[in-house]
């Protein structure tokens, strides 16, 4: 369910163009070791980087968000819609962040 709600609020963050390349690569390429993540249960080191990769995004959410919104002339309904969603998925994270730990120590990680 983690995976499957930042994969949806991603695309729905990119959709508008408004924020570079490196906003999408980065979400994405956690979102697929997430999925490595699944995939393999018993692997520390898959939800170990997961959970990294979910920290960093955070930092890099903020960075992208703060450079590149907007001004009030320039903000339609689309790239309103779509800061928003990015600003969501961006709240959403700590709470992705601490339920992705939690899964770490049920497979033993310290």
């Amino acid at each position: 369910a983690i995976i499957l709600v930042h994969w949806l609020l991603t695309v729905w963050g990119c959709m508008n163009y408004m924020f570079p390349g490196s906003y999408a690569w980065g979400n994405f390429s956690v979102l697929a070791v997430g999925i490595w993540a699944i995939v393999q249960r018993d692997s520390l080191d898959a939800i170990m980087m997961f959970l990294t990769g979910l920290l960093l995004t955070v930092l890099t959410d903020i960075i992208h968000i703060s450079i590149f919104y907007p001004p009030n002339k320039y903000l339609t309904d689309a790239k309103r819609f779509s800061v928003g969603m990015a600003i969501f998925s961006l709240l959403l994270k700590p709470v992705s962040c601490y339920l992705v730990y939690r899964m770490y120590r049920e497979r033993g990680g310290e």
